[in-house]
C-alpha cells in the first residue's frame, strides 16, 4: 500500500509558511507499521494542479491533500480535483446540514462555496470547526490548518486503512563497509536484492571518505535476518570488511 501527499499553497513554495504536516504524516504512518512513499508540493495554479490531480488519480496511492479547501478565490483545490476527474461540482446535502446547523443564515452567499463538492464525495468529519474535508477515489482532502487536518487524517487512517496496519514495525540494520569503494559493492547489493526483493537497500557512501560505504537493509525482521546473513557471507568471501 503506497501512501502520498500533496501540499498545495503558493505560500509553501514563496517560503511565507513552513510546512507542518510532512512530518506528522510520516510519525502518523510510523506509529501504524505504514510509510510515506512521496510528496509533491504544488503552488495555487489551476492547470499545475489538475495535471498533479490526474496523475495521482491515476495510481493505487492512498494521497493526503493539505489546503484550498476553504471559500476563498484562491481555494482551488475542489475545482481542480472535480476537472481532473471529469466531475461536476455540486452542493453535497449532508455537508450542507453541517454547515447550515453552524452558520446558519450566515452561510449564504459565501461560506456555502465550501460546501459544494464533486460529485460521488464522501465526508471527512471535522472535530475543530465542523466544516468537513472531503474523500474521493482514495484521495482524502483537509484543510492546511494543522490543528484541523491532523485529526482529519487520523481519522482516515482508523475508518480505512485499519486492515493495513502492521503490529510489527519494519527494522533497519547498517553495516559500515571499510575500505571499500561503493562500485565494489553494486554486485554484491544486486545480489542481496535478487535473494530477498521484500527489504529495501540503501548505500550511502561517506562524503569524506570515498571508501567507506554505509548499507542499510530495511524491512520485515525475518526478511532483514536473512538479508544480513547474506550480505555478511558475501562480503566475506571478497575480503571485505565491515562493522
Amino acid at each position: 500500500m503506497q501512501f502520498g501527499i500533496i501540499l498545495i499553497g503558493d505560500e509553501l513554495l514563496s517560503g511565507k509558511r513552513q510546512d507542518k504536516h510532512l512530518e506528522f504524516v510520516i510519525q502518523a504512518l510510523k506509529e501504524r507499521g505504514l510509510e510515506l512513499s512521496w510528496t509533491r508540493i504544488v503552488g495555487d495554479d489551476p492547470e499545475i494542479l489538475t495535471q498533479t490531480f490526474r496523475e495521482t488519480f491515476a495510481t493505487n496511492a492512498a494521497v493526503f491533500s493539505f489546503g484550498g479547501i476553504g471559500g476563498t478565490p484562491d481555494d482551488i483545490t475542489r475545482q481542480c480535483a472535480a476537472k481532473a476527474l471529469n466531475l461536476k461540482i455540486e452542493r453535497h446535502p449532508e455537508a450542507m446540514q453541517i454547515m447550515q446547523k453552524k452558520f446558519g443564515e450566515g452561510l449564504f452567499p459565501n461560506r456555502v462555496r465550501m460546501a459544494e463538492l464533486p460529485t460521488g464525495s464522501d465526508l471527512i468529519p471535522n472535530p475543530i470547526n465542523q466544516v468537513p474535508g472531503f474523500s474521493l477515489q482514495q484521495h482524502y482532502f483537509v484543510p492546511g490548518f494543522p490543528n484541523m487536518s491532523h485529526p482529519m487524517i487520523e481519522w482516515v487512517l482508523e475508518t480505512y486503512y485499519k486492515n493495513k496496519f502492521k503490529s510489527e514495525h519494519d527494522i533497519e540494520i547498517r553495516l559500515k563497509i571499510l575500505d571499500t569503494p561503493e562500485s565494489k559493492l553494486i554486485q554484491i547489493m544486486e545480489t542481496v536484492l535478487e535473494k530477498n526483493p521484500e527489504i529495501k537497500l540503501s548505500s550511502l557512501p561517506n562524503t569524506q571518505n570515498r571508501n567507506e560505504v554505509e548499507l542499510g537493509l530495511r524491512g520485515a525482521t525475518e526478511n532483514v535476518g536473512k538479508a544480513v546473513e547474506i550480505l555478511s557471507r558475501l562480503l566475506q568471501e571478497k575480503n571485505i570488511k565491515y562493522r
